[in-house]
């Protein structure tokens, strides 16, 4: 979520900057770029050195460098910003950012920021319950900015209460509950199913294909990406998928990753079925290992239940089900028939006769059928760009 984002934070004069280096840390570590502008009196509190370390760019101060007498631009400061966090914010820089006074370049770069404006009061409890710090407070959500507020605990002076500084933890979170709101995915559910299924003929031995699950987790990822609470059912694979909107549910065999799916599927907004479940497994599993012999031997194979089928055919009218289709002939047909028979909203269809598409590859060229059998075809592109166009065709007709 913060990965590529630009944040510009803004740090004052509060015993609570001290917090401000795990915070740069934990920026970094999600991936954002950050760079770090401090008021003079904040020097007192934590060193510049410290947070230009760890944010890998330099620390301002001021609108004109003592050393090099260069100018630091605050309009190309609020201009290359995504989000500025001022935390600490203190009662005092608190209130001239409430009347837009500018005698540094903080307040500077505040009154020039085009981007969103998070801010986290630090100060004792008696300053701030005072009525003026809850006026300012409330005068700065009025004019768009965005409060992190402040917790209950301990406090510098001694005394227990309301205005320690949010933790750096709490502060990562809340930014990006907020940047979640906006996201076309949010508050919804959605299933995929990925990879392949093992069908155990022996202890040792079993059936399966070459499907490696890359596909489904770039989808699950995706999803996720653009908001939604992920359940990824996952057959065997080498790959993992981490992220906090995933939960994870690994299977082995097509009997149960059916199971895993009928338990959740009841509470699911979107279905994606992108698995390369077994067709058929062996109607008996030996115990013990088969040993090799001269004679031919023959395994009576049954029918799996057909996972997508099942769930199509018992979909209420406000869930939405896509189904893959891997064709060698007859390609479009095919697909159509799949998508009317097991009463899907979209298909994804992928050609083995397309070079580069299928199984094991980093790559794939897909098309997407609707149920209006409106097509539209897609070109080679890696399997993470692919999913963002069946994530984005998801989002367009849901």
């Amino acid at each position: 979520m913060l990965k590529g984002k630009k944040v510009l934070l803004g740090v004052t004069a509060s015993i609570a900057a001290y917090k401000t280096a795990e915070l740069v840390r934990l920026f970094k570590k999600a991936g954002a770029s950050v760079r770090v502008i401090q008021t003079e009196a904040s020097l007192d509190f934590v060193a510049s050195l410290t947070l230009a370390t760890l944010s890998e760019n330099p620390v301002l101060t001021k609108i004109v460098d003592d050393e090099s007498r260069e100018w630091n631009n605050h309009v190309e400061l609020g201009l290359w910003a995504d989000m500025m966090v001022i935390a600490p914010l203190t009662a005092n820089t608190m209130a001239k950012m409430k009347n837009g006074e500018c005698n540094n370049l903080l307040l500077a770069t505040y009154l020039s920021a085009k981007c969103p404006v998070y801010f986290a009061p630090a100060m004792d409890l008696d300053m701030y319950k005072h009525p003026s710090t809850k006026a300012n407070i409330s005068k700065l959500k009025e004019y768009g900015n965005i409060l992190i507020p402040s917790g209950f605990g301990e406090l510098a002076s001694g005394l227990v209460g309301e205005g320690r500084m949010a933790e750096p933890t709490e502060i990562i979170e809340l930014i990006i509950n907020e940047l979640n709101k906006d996201l076309p995915l949010t508050n919804k559910k959605i299933l995929i199913t990925a990879g392949p299924t093992h069908e155990p003929i022996d202890p040792i031995r079993f059936i399966g294909n070459r499907s490696s699950g890359k596909t489904g987790i770039a989808l699950a990822i995706e999803a996720a990406n653009q908001g939604a609470k992920v359940n990824l059912v996952l057959g065997p694979t080498s790959l993992d998928c981490k992220h906090k909107n995933i939960t994870m549910h690994k299977i082995e065999t097509a009997e149960q990753m059916y199971k895993q799916v009928d338990a959740i599927f009841d509470t699911i907004d979107i279905s994606i079925f992108s698995a390369a479940v077994a067709d058929y497994a062996p109607e008996a599993i030996a115990k013990n290992k088969i040993k090799k012999s001269d004679t031919i031997l023959s395994i009576s194979l049954i029918k799996t239940t057909d996972i997508l089928a099942v769930m199509g055919g018992k979909k209420r009218a406000n869930q939405l089900v896509v189904g893959f289709a891997l064709e060698t002939e007859n390609e479009i047909a095919n697909a159509q028939k799949k998508l009317n028979r097991k009463n899907l909203d979209l298909i994804v269809l992928n050609s083995l006769n397309n070079k580069g598409a299928g199984f094991q590859y980093s790559t794939n060229k897909i098309t997407i059928i609707d149920k209006e059998n409106n097509i539209t075809d897609y070109e080679l592109k890696d399997k993470t760009e692919v999913a963002k166009d069946i994530i984005n065709k998801i989002i367009e007709i849901s």
